[in-house]
């Protein structure tokens, strides 16, 4: 009997039949998570999703073969090993995260994929005794290395150039709508809007450790506020921008740091040292929003530097008179 999760097989007391059960299941599993991965981007990179069809078909042929093996030997009862029933065997990420992967890194994935499944065939190739299986296993490790070249024969069929410039392109689009816009207006709002409170706390007080608290209950509150903000306002389902967790997420991190760049000067204890150190992280934040403003948005990068500027002077100017007077 296979053992049940919690008292899982050493790959190495697998008998020749139990790994051929593996194999077939292994093989299954990859078809279903390629199928899955080409549901996944068949409607913004149909191209890439017609690869990854093909490999499924690969896997397919694979499960076939190995399980025409096991009737020859075995009979027609497969026993139910899987994966997670073997010790150190290697895992699979769950499919209900792929929609949480890029265009990259599923690639990447598959490619990692298609490299454990080498190993596997290997090994199992070298614990087996009889010479049929050997084969064919040899042939599937061999198949499985040869697999990246299947895939640049896919990609050479179903993804020409200007296909691939457009998959490239709606990448960096869907990138910068979940990820880079919201933290940069997080970013924005963390530098920008904690000035006035940072500030007027640090002249009326002139009091290190209480502007610090100020400035850190600031930058996190705002952070806390614009990610619940960012993640309310649209479920990206209309709207494309994606998940409304990765922007929540990007929004209220960045919107943390920005705040928190000017705050943890005030750890210094003298009054005018931390202030001016602080005055000059402000300057450094105003810049780099300027600079991701011309990167990924386009902005022209004097009219994006003379617009943050200008308003984070203001609210740093309208701090400073507030709590000076």
């Amino acid at each position: 009997m296979i053992p049940g999760f919690g008292n899982r097989k050493r790959f190495d007391d697998l008998t020749e039949q139990e790994i051929l059960a593996l194999a077939i299941s292994s093989e299954e599993d990859d078809a279903s998570i390629y199928r899955n991965y080409a549901e996944r981007l068949r409607e913004e990179f149909p191209g890439s999703a017609a690869v990854f069809d093909g490999m499924a078909k690969e896997e397919d042929e694979h499960r076939r073969r190995l399980i025409e093996l096991h009737k020859e030997r075995f009979g027609d009862v497969i026993p139910l090993i899987r994966r997670e029933h073997v010790a150190g065997f290697y895992a699979r990420r769950p499919v209900w995260l792929i929609g949480n992967l890029s265009l990259e890194r599923i690639r990447a994935e598959a490619e990692a994929m298609e490299q454990d499944a080498g190993n596997f065939y290997k090994k199992a190739a070298a614990r087996t005794k009889d010479a049929s299986t050997r084969a064919l296993l040899g042939d599937l490790a061999a198949a499985e290395a040869g697999h990246s070249e299947k895939a640049n024969e896919l990609e050479r069929e179903h993804l020409d150039d200007e296909t691939r410039d457009q998959e490239k392109t709606i990448a960096h689009r869907q990138f910068v709508l979940t990820w880079v816009q919201p933290g940069l207006v997080g970013l924005m709002d963390g530098s920008v809007s904690t000035l006035a409170p940072i500030f007027a706390t640090a002249f009326a007080t002139q009091n290190t450790w209480t502007t610090f608290l100020v400035a850190m209950a600031a930058s996190v509150g705002a952070g806390i506020s614009m990610g619940f903000a960012e993640m309310a306002s649209d479920d990206g389902e209309l709207s494309g921008r994606g998940s409304p967790y990765k922007r929540g997420l990007s929004a209220g991190v960045m919107t943390t740091l920005g705040g928190l760049g000017h705050a943890l000067p005030y750890l210094i204890p003298h009054f005018w040292t931390a202030t001016v150190i602080a005055m000059a992280v402000v300057f450094v934040e105003l810049w780099a929003i300027a600079w991701i403003q011309n990167r990924f948005m386009e902005t022209p990068f004097m009219r994006a530097a003379f617009q943050v500027v200008l308003g984070g002077a203001l609210v740093l100017g309208a701090g400073i008179l507030i709590g000076g007077g």
